[in-house]
């Protein structure tokens, strides 16, 4: 299915893949954005075969998992997480880092397909806890663009950093263009 995506989205739709993912990198937390719809997700997958990256994971939230959905879920990299205030997602993730020599891990900073006026911030944590580069990959409908940003590690200036993340992602328009607006960040 991935190839067929690959194919549709980069032979078929014309595509394009702007920048290089990092592959000497171990570790990193990929912020995939705008992130407007469910055919992101399809987008996502088409872009991991092309790529020839398909040991980046992904999160989903816990709901989607079940029964053979779920197997498949996870069969392709999902990792499911409880949504839910008490949860501690960020230590959940930095905890599979710890864990393992290598790990990628693709995420949506805004934490909903719905339309946001501030990123989340988890990402930013985990990459920060776990101490791994964060690798921002623009998602730009408009253009047909793939777009990835060299990597960086969170520094000691969280507001810079979240600035240089939210200056990345504006102006970038997803499959749903309204949605795609984002002025700030949490925290």
């Amino acid at each position: 299915m991935q190839q067929l995506l690959a194919w549709w989205y980069f032979t078929v739709r014309g595509w394009k893949i702007e920048g290089h993912f990092p592959f000497e990198l171990k570790k990193s937390v990929m912020v995939v954005a705008p992130h407007t719809h469910a055919f992101d997700f399809f987008l996502g997958l088409g872009i991991r075969k092309k790529m020839r990256f398909e040991f980046v994971h992904f999160l989903g939230k816990k709901e989607l998992f079940w029964g053979i959905f779920g197997f498949v879920l996870r069969k392709i990299g999902g990792y499911p997480v409880e949504r839910s205030k008490n949860s501690n997602q960020v230590d959940q993730v930095v905890k599979i880092f710890n864990e393992k020599e290598q790990f990628h891990i693709a995420i949506s900073p805004e934490g909903t397909r719905k339309k946001v006026s501030r990123l989340k911030t988890g990402f930013y944590h985990i990459a920060k806890n776990a101490k791994v580069p964060i690798v921002m990959v623009a998602l730009d409908f408009e253009h047909k663009k793939v777009i990835f940003a060299p990597p960086f590690m969170t520094g000691e200036l969280e507001k810079a950093d979240k600035q240089k993340i939210v200056g990345f992602f504006k102006g970038i328009l997803g499959y749903l263009p309204a949605y795609s607006i984002t002025e700030d960040i949490e925290g």
